[in-house]
């Protein structure tokens, strides 16, 4: 692959991410200022499930068969960046949300055309593919300093720092563009330029192109014969359970750092991503070491670690809220990589796609979407006269994450080979 291929995905990765990051993490302050409960709020969330679980049917019964991948990918960033645009020029929730719905709809099955793309046009994609995919990492991170700096914003408002870092906290007045459709309008025009930009990509032709392909294969559903393995069974369920709480930090958690007082908090909140990248380097030294079962529960102990230190700080102790957004390298690396890693070892040849398919529909589907709801349905319980109980808020995760910890270690075997090792 040449140099300009090259230059040509990092900018899609970029622009993909930075599409999604830009207006969802701020999306849980904007709906407070339209005056929508927590348990709505919840639900808004919890499109981003439904949308994961519809994903894989656009892809596999529509994109992969009938029509070339650059094209079906571009499509549908136009069709969703022009439902963004509408759900940034919404008053009410009756107009937000249906249209939140059909962008996401649109946007999570690019989510693997992208990466369809990159496969399907380059010579060794397992060592060409990972510095192109961490530009997305790169971009989420890029769309959280924007928001959380107001840069669109005008006079009146300024770029803020950390208190933590040296810092001083913003004035009363002084109003971050999270607060505002603003989020939602960047990531439309965006969506609309990466739809354009998409028709320049290389001539990618459909993989299954006069194949039929039935909604099982799409699904994975086929991988379920691995669920006769008790181990595999454990670690799908304890997937599912584990994605629940998962839930609470990317949805309250920008609210919870206004809350505290921490300045620019969107672009706090990206340091868990810089911690993602960082950590991300290291899954292969501690899978050696470590091997599959003590990984996955260093990622859930660190998810419980994280929701403590959120119950236990308030306005005067930042560093653990810094703490705890840092760990979530540790969380989603030590889990999710390491996760992925086990089925392609543990799935046979000929449903290895379908397997990795399968935990994707298992967790970014099934378990955020009900995440999603949960957490809704008990951020309205725990608030009175408008203030949140930020500590039964932050507990309830972690008891939840530390159940499924105990029940994983109990549960779980390690797979022979590893244990050999």
């Amino acid at each position: 692959m040449n140099s300009s291929l090259t230059v040509r995905f990092c900018i899609m990765m970029f622009l993909q991410f930075f599409i999604w990051g830009v207006w969802y993490v701020p999306m849980w302050t904007f709906l407070g200022t339209l005056d929508v409960e927590a348990g709505l709020r919840g639900t808004a969330y919890a499109a981003t499930g439904v949308a994961a679980m519809i994903s894989p049917f656009i892809v596999g019964m529509i994109a992969d068969r009938f029509f070339p991948t650059e094209k079906v990918f571009g499509f549908l960033h136009l069709v969703g960046g022009a439902c963004l645009l509408v759900v940034g020029n919404s008053q009410t929730w009756d107009d937000f949300y249906p249209f939140l719905l059909l962008h996401l709809v649109c946007y999570m099955p690019t989510l693997a055309l992208a990466n369809s793309i990159c496969f399907q046009n380059m010579n060794d994609p397992q060592k060409q593919f990972p510095p192109i995919r961490t530009l997305g990492t790169i971009g989420w991170i890029a769309s959280g300093f924007i928001v959380g700096s107001s840069f669109f914003a005008g006079e009146a408002y300024q770029f803020a720092w950390p208190a933590f870092l040296g810092g001083e906290a913003p004035p009363s007045e002084w109003e971050s563009i999270a607060m505002t459709s603003t989020p939602f309008q960047i990531g439309a025009f965006v969506s609309i330029a990466l739809g354009l930009y998409s028709f320049s990509l290389p001539n990618t032709p459909p993989k299954l192109k006069g194949k039929t392909v039935s909604p099982a294969e799409v699904l994975g559903l086929k991988a379920l014969r691995l669920m006769k393995d008790p181990s595999f069974a454990v670690f799908i369920v304890c997937s599912f359970l584990v994605c629940i709480p998962l839930s609470f930090y990317f949805q309250s958690a920008n609210g919870f750092l206004k809350e505290m007082g921490v300045a620019n908090s969107e672009g706090v909140m990206t340091l868990g991503q810089v911690s993602e990248i960082f950590f991300l380097l290291l899954v292969p030294f501690f899978f050696r070491k470590l091997g599959v079962k003590k990984m996955l529960m260093v990622g859930m102990f660190f998810w419980v670690a994280r929701y403590v230190l959120f119950a236990e700080a308030d306005a005067q102790t930042h560093a653990l809220l810094f703490l705890g957004v840092l760990f979530h390298g540790i969380c989603y690396d030590f889990f999710f990589v390491t996760g992925q890693l086990y089925v392609d070892k543990a799935a046979p040849d000929d449903v290895r796609s379908g397997a990795q398919g399968f935990i994707a529909f298992v967790t970014l589907g099934a378990g955020m979407f009900v995440g999603g709801l949960l957490n809704g349905w008990w951020n309205a319980r725990q608030t009175t006269d408008g203030v949140l109980d930020w500590p039964a808020v932050w507990y309830f995760p972690a008891i939840m994450a530390a159940v499924v910890l105990v029940v994983f270690a109990l549960a779980f075997k390690e797979p022979q080979q590893e244990a050999a090792a």
